[in-house]
């Protein structure tokens, strides 16, 4: 019998397939049921993550970065969630290439030019897979009440290159997944933490991190 992980990743890819097998053509509950399609994979890659199953993770995020994109055309306007979940599920299944082409979509489709938060958000995070300057939108996001203020300063910190305050960013950032009682899809994992390590880990700036809300 599956229990936890297996149990999640069971359920996960069960929704996404009663989700695909209901998919509307009416284009906006077309737009909204491709991303319950790409949260679905997402959880269901994240479960597999967390039980070491690689391989399946990366299909199974690749799937929800397709899912993302293909929900993009049809989405309201400001809708910058979806090229961050793009960029973090290929971060985390390792496609690098797939996450500077999200990124370029991103910054092409006007991130960059966005005064949401969540926009600068999706700059930031684009500019740096791309390992382009991303300090100005970093910054933009401190010291703001509506951005998480530990996801700021690991985006600035990743942006200066600063390995001291990325590892106290990224160190608080865990913590206050910690202390979560909710998760997308009732999924507990740090994934924002696994996408920024990716990162780090090109600039040589990843320190070592163990939860319960990472694989290991």
């Amino acid at each position: 019998m599956a229990t936890g992980w297996e149990l999640r990743a069971e359920r996960a890819a069960e929704r996404y397939e009663d989700g695909v097998a209901r998919l509307s053509e009416d284009g906006d509950e077309r737009q909204r049921q491709l991303t319950r399609l790409g949260n679905a994979a997402w959880a269901a890659g994240l479960s597999f993550l967390m039980l070491g199953r690689r391989d399946d993770a990366t299909t199974w995020l690749l799937r929800a970065a397709e899912r993302y994109r293909e929900s993009w055309p049809l989405a309201p306007p400001e809708s910058w969630g979806r090229p961050i979940g793009a960029m973090k599920a290929r971060l985390i299944a390792g496609d690098r290439a797939g996450a500077e082409a999200d990124a370029r979509w991103a910054l092409e489709a006007g991130a960059a030019e966005s005064g949401s938060p969540i926009g600068r958000y999706a700059a930031a995070l684009a500019h740096l897979v791309l390992g382009e300057d991303a300090d100005v939108h970093a910054e933009s996001l401190r010291g703001r009440e509506d951005f998480p203020a530990e996801v700021a300063e690991a985006l600035s910190a990743l942006a200066t290159r600063d390995a001291g305050d990325y590892e106290r960013a990224i160190c608080a950032l865990l913590a206050d997944f910690e202390r979560r009682d909710d998760f997308l899809e009732d999924t507990p994992v740090a994934d924002t933490v696994l996408a920024l390590q990716v990162l780090a880990d090109v600039r040589a700036l990843m320190p070592a991190l163990e939860s319960p809300l990472l694989p290991k």
